[in-house]
């Protein structure tokens, strides 16, 4: 059997669809790394955007992105819309983003600084053109790459679209990975009715159509049931890989920034958005004189906290750094002394998550400060591996983090230990194999069921 795997065309396949730009979506390579290490033969499809290349060849698949476009839904501007497609990836690639970026020594770009609306006055429009048109428009787009698989992957709700129209037209299983509860996240769980009601029922509809849902805790799940009305949803937790850091710790962030060694890092990692706790904790800094604010990623509003963090009272005490790939984030995690999680309250979404930041800074060995909700705070008590506090109050931010920093030498380090010990035991990606594979075996037809499991060796060649 091993024999047979070798042969690519006796090999199961699998497609990835990660309704994302696939830049920094770690749940995905995962996965497909896993996938190929147990013999699976992978493609990854993704959201093109100027800048990207529309295919990469990665380690053992490929990367491929199409635009998310809702005009695709339209005949004649479909044909529009590839040709601008065809003609953009013509030319020179540009770098990923335009905007300017903050420079390493945190001095940043001025920028004219962004206004938002409430949330709750954004016009019904936006909503459903983000859910379902675009994801309607990014599926019939797949038609002019996408290659048969025995099983179709998809990540968010953004894939459920492209999810029912490749089972269609190309046979096999689906999956459906929600990470979150979609119609509660931030950007619709404000849409009233009807409309809230309509994109729920396109939801549900098209999750009840794949083969197996799955998510990220057990708290999403129940939730998920209800909401979907589908059979209870498989957990496969958003943990990294098991890592160790090495000895010394890396002091990527300090030597980045040209902090001084005396003064704390307290980093905030991931998208820069609204809710997240980002403005919470830059107010909580400044109660901290022995710390400093770094934020390292990218988002809607990064040009907001350019320029924010380029004039007084941020000036010096919050600090910029640009997203990292996946695969060098938990260095660039583990040069922190405290990883802070203030997500705010507003959403059943936001009370209930387990952000994959959360194993992360785990799997780093750093403490965290992390909001008390449902989701986060029994896992941080659990572990001993940080303090939990009101995410709401800048003043409740600051006295955890000095509770962190502040502590004896003995503590920091039990903590850092306690952190390392629950990823080592519990919170990593290899624990969340066997349920993973556990479905794609129940998926695939027997006729290409593999004997190797994920944790089995590859075959040795000849």
């Amino acid at each position: 059997m091993s024999e047979q795997l070798d042969e690519p065309a006796a090999r199961p396949r699998i497609a990835y669809l990660s309704y994302s730009t696939g830049e920094f979506d770690a749940r995905t390579f995962r996965m497909a790394a896993s996938a190929i290490e147990s013999g699976w033969d992978v493609t990854v499809y993704a959201r093109w955007q100027r800048g990207l290349e529309p295919v990469e060849e990665r380690d053992g698949y490929r990367l491929i992105r199409v635009p998310r476009e809702w005009r695709y839904l339209v005949p004649v501007l479909r044909r529009r819309a590839r040709r601008r497609y065809r003609a953009a990836i013509a030319r020179t690639p540009s770098s990923r983003s335009g905007a300017a970026r903050p420079d390493a020594t945190g001095g940043g770009t001025r920028v004219r600084r962004i206004r938002f609306r409430p949330l709750e006055r954004w016009h019904w429009w936006q909503r459903i053109r983000e859910f379902p048109l675009q994801p309607m428009g990014w599926a019939i787009a797949l038609d002019d790459v996408v290659e048969p698989a025995d099983v179709w992957h998809g990540m968010w709700a953004g894939s459920l679209p492209a999810l029912d129209r490749m089972r269609h037209h190309h046979g096999g299983r689906t999956v459906y990975d929600s990470r979150d509860i979609f119609m509660r996240s931030r950007k619709f769980a404000r849409l009233g009715r009807p409309g809230r009601l309509l994109l729920e029922w396109a939801e549900r509809r098209w999750a009840r159509r794949a083969d197996r849902v799955l998510t990220v805790n057990e708290s999403y799940a129940e939730l998920l049931e209800q909401h979907l009305r589908v059979r209870r949803p498989a957990v496969v937790m958003n943990t990294p890989g098991t890592w160790t850091p090495p000895s010394p710790r890396p002091d990527l962030i300090r030597e980045a920034l040209g902090v001084p060694a005396e003064m704390a890092i307290v980093l905030y990692q991931g998208i820069l958005t609204m809710e997240r706790g980002i403005e919470q904790a830059m107010e909580a800094v400044l109660e901290v004189p022995s710390a400093i604010l770094v934020l390292m990623g990218f988002g809607p509003l990064e040009k907001h906290f350019v320029d924010e963090t380029s004039r007084p009272p941020y000036l010096g005490r919050v600090r910029m750094l640009p997203a990292v790939p996946p695969a060098d984030l938990l260095r660039w995690s583990a040069s922190s002394d405290v990883l802070v999680m203030a997500i705010q309250p507003t959403t059943l979404n936001h009370r209930y998550t387990t952000p994959q930041k959360l194993f992360e800074s785990l799997a780093a060995g750093v403490p965290v400060v992390a909001s008390d909700l449902p989701g986060m705070a029994p896992i941080v008590r659990a572990t001993g591996a940080g303090v939990v506090c009101d995410p709401t109050s800048p003043h409740a931010i600051a006295e955890a983090i000095k509770a962190v920093i502040d502590a004896p030498p003995s503590e920091r380090l039990a903590m850092r230990d306690r952190a390392l010990r629950a990823a080592h035991e519990r919170y990593n990606w290899e624990a969340q194999l066997e349920t993973l594979f556990g479905i794609y075996r129940e998926l695939l037809p027997t006729t290409h069921q593999a004997e190797r499991q994920p944790s089995d060796p590859a075959p040795e060649a000849g």
